[in-house]
């Protein structure tokens, strides 16, 4: 057999070759920069300790969880502090928490009455047809109302997604909330029964799901997985090209200023859509991946600030807050990064990241770092009272961020089944098709992996067969 080539050296084909290893299949990891992880990479300066890309892992899978144990990283696991579970939304300039129980919903002041009570018409709400792909900001007005999209789907989505409401598909970008729609023609029902059978697959919802990190933030997970796969990572090597023969798959890399051609049995892409809609196929019948570069990646500049502890007045005893559009601040939200995590800032300082552009505000993220420094400041100082200057500032601009999951994202994901079945060895994985956060990357690349293991597995049985026939 010779090896999968692995496109793409983030966490998702990091952890497919992982897993591939294990059950003896070789692997190439090709990554055409200059080191592996993606956007993960964590930074200390000066006793600050930023990261560049996610700041925690959500445990909502078993997967990740197994992974991490695996790699023999459970004495550097760091889970978040208890005290930091807090999650807070901006209404009218002040930091209100996002109410987790039926009581901190009834009393909170982040809703109106009028939206309370409108929330009692839920379960007998008409579900959409099948075939209707929604926005999730119809959804939300439809099944909860105005005051719910404005003030907890809409930072929600922009402070985790970069994304607008008014854009993203539920059907793709929430399939568990379209699913238990379609399936208990109700949220509220759907949260009660659904909880039964999440407990069955020991899976969490992102609000009950553990914070993990490591000792040295989370680049100690990408820079394990390297050092565990060694030599078969071949970094500044982009796969530009795999045409199909009898054998398998030659797959063209261009690498030290000049193209080779490998053998491989099987294709694994998990480097980012608009990198790979350049990847040519050649077979017969074969499939455009070009249409991938059509996918919508918001720019989205990353803003750590550090500051002395008494120079914030806010007590930050939570995970952050998330900002709605109808605030009409810079920033999309604030993690407190020294509250999630120990040793994320020197002994009396505190560390606040924060986000500004997606799609609410595209043109902000490209502007000069010393403008975005004074734009998070300005509003930081307005929420949470930070008073003087910073000791310590971080800028990271990604000009393509995240992908949105849009209304007509399914085009997408039907051109990438397409070219898996008309492609027998090519297999997809990544935030592009599995889901954005860093734990849906995780589970994605190990599915992938156990997707390319049972292709062998059936490819010898037809072999057999034919011999047999023969």
């Amino acid at each position: 057999m010779n090896s999968v080539a692995i496109v793409g050296g983030g966490i998702t084909g990091l952890s497919a070759a992982f897993r591939l290893r294990e059950q003896n299949i070789p692997v190439t990891l090709y990554e055409a920069g200059d080191r592996v992880g993606g956007p993960v990479r964590t930074i200390c300066e000066n006793g600050f300790m930023a990261e560049y890309g996610p700041n925690t892992i959500l445990e909502t899978s078993p997967k990740i969880a197994a992974l991490i144990t695996d790699l023999g990283l459970d004495s550097r696991r760091r889970d978040s502090d208890p005290g930091a579970n807090k999650n807070y939304i901006v209404r009218d300039g002040k930091m209100r928490p996002l109410p987790t129980s039926a009581a901190a919903f009834a009393a909170t002041p982040l809703f109106s009455m009028a939206a309370k009570l409108r929330l009692a018409a839920e379960p007998f709400i008409r579900r959409v047809p099948e075939s209707k792909d929604e926005s999730l900001a119809d959804f939300v007005v439809r099944r909860l109302g105005r005051e719910f999209l404005d003030y907890a789907i809409n930072p929600f989505v922009s402070g985790i997604y970069a994304g607008d409401p008014a854009k993203l598909s539920v059907r793709h970008a929430f399939p568990k909330l379209h699913a238990v729609e379609a399936r208990y023609g109700s949220l509220i029902v759907g949260q009660f029964l659904g909880a039964r059978e999440r407990k069955k697959r020991a899976e969490v919802g992102a609000q009950q799901a553990k914070k993990v990190s490591f000792d040295d933030g989370l680049q100690v997970l990408t820079d394990t997985l390297h050092a565990q796969l060694g030599p078969v990572v071949e970094l500044n090597s982009s796969v530009i090209a795999a045409q199909k023969n009898a054998d398998g798959w030659v797959v063209t890399v261009h690498a030290n200023q000049r193209e080779e051609q490998r053998m491989h049995s099987a294709v694994l892409l998990t480097a980012p859509a608009h990198k790979l809609a350049g990847l040519r196929i050649a077979d017969e019948g074969a499939v455009s991946l070009a249409a991938l570069g059509e996918i919508h990646h918001p720019a989205v500049a990353r803003i750590v600030l550090g500051f002395r502890r008494e120079d914030v007045a806010d007590p930050l005893d939570g995970f952050g807050f998330l900002v709605p559009e109808v605030e009409r601040l810079s920033i999309l939200g604030t993690t407190f990064s020294s509250s999630i995590f120990a040793n994320r800032a020197p002994e009396g300082h505190v560390t606040l990241t924060s986000f500004i552009g997606g799609c609410r505000n595209p043109e902000l993220a490209t502007r000069e770092p010393d403008e975005l420094f004074d734009l998070a400041l300005r509003d930081l100082q307005r929420v949470l009272g930070v008073r003087g200057r910073p000791t310590y500032q971080h800028h990271v601009l990604f000009p393509w961020a995240i992908p949105q999951y849009n209304v007509g994202y399914g085009k997408f994901m039907t051109l990438m089944e397409e070219a898996e079945t008309c492609h027998p060895g090519i297999f997809f994985a990544g935030n592009f098709r599995n889901g954005i956060s860093l734990g849906n990357s995780i589970v994605s690349g190990q599915e992938a992996a156990s997707r390319v293991a049972n292709y062998f597995i059936v490819s010898a049985q037809v072999r057999e067969s034919l011999e047999v026939k023969a």
